[in-house]
């Protein structure tokens, strides 16, 4: 019996691949139906990322369980967690489960104050209106070796006909930082924080290089 499922509900590394539509819905149906939990690695796109407090949101779903890290320690202080309802995370009793840096009290303090600014401070809505700005511009960009533009939120990936590092060393020299995947995809990727003044740029310095 398959006791489990897991899956980025966006692949990150993959090249931020975007799901067809429903398939995050359907594999949960399925879960349900055949009794798997269905755990969503969320330690890139969760927190806010993609425009969503968790990306599983995007198809109105909720994962068994959730993987979360990246962005739980506010740029801050490293920390991985591992969410679920009492239901899954009571089959750990006392005693069965350790961990050498686990519960580390500055790092949970850490993720504390990180999730209150995220949702004070509105950078989930910021996440979903700046991303979607910088999605429609990039997406009219005019370019030969562009061959897709795709995302969610304030996660975007650029697919090319060609080496993507390049691409990138160039914008990062011109103060846009972003990371080839793949080999031939640019991720773009910015912090929640960013405004629209930064997107602004982040577009021209995008549109100038790859229009060469």
């Amino acid at each position: 019996h398959t006791s489990a499922i897991i899956l980025e509900p966006i692949q990150g590394e993959g090249g931020v691949n975007i799901p067809s539509d429903n398939f995050i819905a359907q594999v949960r149906e399925l879960c349900d139906e055949h009794n798997i939990l269905f755990i969503a690695d969320e330690i890139q796109v969760g927190l806010g990322r993609t425009g969503k407090m968790f990306a599983t949101e995007w198809e109105g779903v909720t994962a068994d369980i959730y993987v979360l890290g990246k962005s739980l320690g506010g740029g801050l202080y490293p920390i991985s967690a591992v969410l679920a309802d009492e239901s899954v995370m009571n089959v750990l009793t006392p005693g069965t489960h350790g961990s050498t840096f686990g519960g580390n009290p500055l790092a949970c303090a850490v993720s504390t104050a990180a999730l209150d600014v995220l949702i004070e401070e509105k950078l989930i809505e910021n996440s979903a209106t700046l991303g979607q700005q910088l999605l429609n511009n990039l997406q009219l960009i005019d370019s030969d070796v562009i061959v897709d533009v795709r995302g969610r939120g304030l996660f975007i990936g650029i697919e090319l006909t060609e080496n993507a590092q390049p691409y990138c060393l160039e914008m990062i020299e011109k103060g846009v930082l972003c990371k080839e995947t793949q080999g031939n995809i640019i991720r773009i990727s910015p912090p929640l924080v960013i405004d629209e003044t930064e997107i602004t740029k982040v577009i021209d310095v995008i549109t100038e290089v790859l229009q060469k």
